[in-house]
Formats: structure tokens, sequence, C-alpha cells
């Protein structure tokens, strides 16, 4: 198995990401390619000791920066980590893509470079979410932020393909995000996107509001990429700041509070672990013809590490196969 890993991409690049390559080539005994500067990567891997053969580089010279416009950037730097990444996985040099650098050059790179499935129209991002009862897969959280109803029919398709392939979830119930559970709820957009997925053979329920989210009331919830991304970007502000608003009640009740964050440390570090991103390490990109996941920019070793391992076991479980089998039986 060999991961292509952009070196360069996310908020503490290079450092980081060559320390979680080097977690996962141990760990999961995988080789990897990094993509980017050598200068800059090869001091790195000896700071950190790295002897192995498991671990080769991809030189180049230029890095898509986060706020450069994703469609501009991939078209004028040819040479980036990115753009040359994910030609790597176009000639077969490589098994998947990961990065968590600038998300629109990765899907835009992606979606020219190496082209859609059979009968999917747009990507989707994926995101897994923990919920009251075990976790659930939202799709799209910001590939596509113009959808169609079409869209969102493939989005519930992938996911349910995904969720199947990846965690053994037989038969996935898909819910569709609204303002309202009515069926009459809604924008003309989404009211016409329920129409369809209720035709479908997907298991749909129906709207679900976003109080319902974490609920567990469904495995996969489908959204237009505008939509839910501000749903993952408020989901993961509201749990860094419930921490914040806990721990600071409690050291306002003086001596007995700090006395109760020791006696619940353990359970403050569970909490902050079942709802942090870096446990799944990166979002698969569903729906284009390769293995591509992306990372959040604020991407740290064991986030490096665990997308690895992702990305390990959507190509050992043939994800896109199954996405293409799917889409066929719709």
């Amino acid at each position: 198995m060999k991961i292509i890993v952009d070196a360069m991409g996310g908020d503490h690049a290079p450092a980081v990401v060559i320390e979680g390559a080097i977690e996962g080539v141990k760990e999961y005994n995988c080789e990897i390619i990094l993509v980017g500067d050598e200068n800059k990567i090869k001091p790195l891997l000896s700071k950190n000791r790295y002897l192995g053969d498991k671990i080769s580089i991809c030189h180049t010279e230029e890095v898509i920066e986060m706020h450069e416009s994703p469609a501009t950037s991939v078209r004028r730097k040819r040479n980036s980590s990115i753009v040359v990444g994910m030609n790597l996985i176009k000639e077969g040099k490589g098994d998947a893509f990961f990065s968590a650098g600038n998300t629109g050059a990765v899907v835009c790179a992606a979606t020219l470079g190496l082209g859609l499935l059979p009968g999917i129209e747009r990507p989707g991002i994926a995101i897994v979410t923990p919920t009251l009862k075990g976790i659930s897969l939202i799709v799209d959280v910001g590939a596509n932020i113009d959808a169609k109803p079409m869209h969102l029919l493939q989005y519930g398709i992938m996911g349910s393909a995904y969720l199947e392939s990846i965690f053994n979830r037989p038969n996935p119930i898909v819910g569709l995000l609204n303002v309202g559970e009515e069926e009459t709820k809604g924008t003309d957009f989404v009211k016409e996107s329920y129409e369809l997925l209720s035709k479908s053979r997907l298991n749909f329920i129906g709207n679900i509001e976003g109080k319902a989210l974490f609920s567990g009331k469904c495995d996969v919830v489908v959204c237009d990429g505008f939509v839910g991304n501000i749903a993952l970007k408020v989901t993961e502000g509201t749990a860094e700041a419930i921490q914040v608003f806990l721990k600071r009640h409690l050291l306002k009740t003086g001596l007995l509070g700090k006395i109760g964050i020791l006696l619940l440390k353990k359970t403050f570090i569970k909490f902050k672990k079942e709802l942090d991103y870096a446990e799944y390490g990166g979002a698969p990109l569903l729906g284009v013809n390769g293995m591509v996941f992306i990372g959040h920019g604020r991407s740290n070793v064991r986030a490096i590490r665990n997308a690895i391992r992702a990305a390990i076991e959507e190509v050992k479980n043939q994800v896109n196969q199954k996405i293409v089998e799917a889409i066929k039986n719709k």
C-alpha cells in the first residue's frame, strides 16, 4: 500500500505532516511518498531520526497557499505539491492521496486530474461525526456549494456505500438536512431533493433538523456544501466553546471546582477525544476516480497518522467500486 501525502499542506506543515507520516509508516506498515520541497523535508526526516526505506520524496517547488483561489492556483501552479501529488495517483504511482492544505484546490485538482466516477456529476466531502448512537456521515461539507437535487441523491448513495464498506453498516438510514421535518418545508431545491431521495432505493426517512445531527436518528445526512460547511464549523466551534465554558464555571466555584476538575479529568479527556476531528484524520472526497482524503488545516500529528489509516481502509475495502455499483442500481 502506497499513500501520497502532501507534505506542504496545512497550518503546521511540513513538520507535523512528516511526523504523522513517520508514525503512519511505523503503525500501518505502508509506504509513503511525501510531495513537497525536499530541502525542507529531508532535514525534518533526519531530525525525527527516520532511517527506514518506506518514505520517499517527490520534490516540488510550489505550494498552493490557503488563501489562494483554487481553480486559478491549480492551473497556474502545475508544480505544486497538490497538483503533482494528484498526478502521481493518476499515473498509478500511489493508492491514495492526502492533503491538509487548500480544500478547494484539492477538490479542483482531483476533479480535473482524476475525473469523476461513472454516474457521478459532482464530488462531495464526507465527514464522520459522533452521535448518541455511534457515528454518522455528513455529505457534503464543502466540495460543492452550488448543488442540484441530483447531486444530493448521489451524496446519499455514496455516503451509504461508504458506511456499508468502512463501518459494516447495512442499509444505512439517510436523512435530508432541512429547516423542518415536514415534507413541505424548505426551498424548492430542498423539496426537489426530497422527492428524488424518496423515490430512490435508499433507506430515506425524510427531513431532519440541525438539532438532530448528533441524535443518531440517521446514518447519512445529505446537504449542499454551503449548508454542510456551516454546520461543520458551527459544530467545531460549539464543541470547543463548551469545553472552555465548563472549565471556566468550575474554576469560578473555587477550591471545590478545582477538585471537581481533577476528579473529572479522565472524563474531560474522553469527551474531548470523542469530539476531536483528529480521531478520524481525514474526510474522503467521494465521487472522484481515485482515493482522495482532505484533512483539517489545523491537523496535528495524530490527525495525519489517522488520515493515513483511513486512506488505507478505503483502498482495502474498494469503496469506489462499491459506489459505482450503487449508482448503477439507484
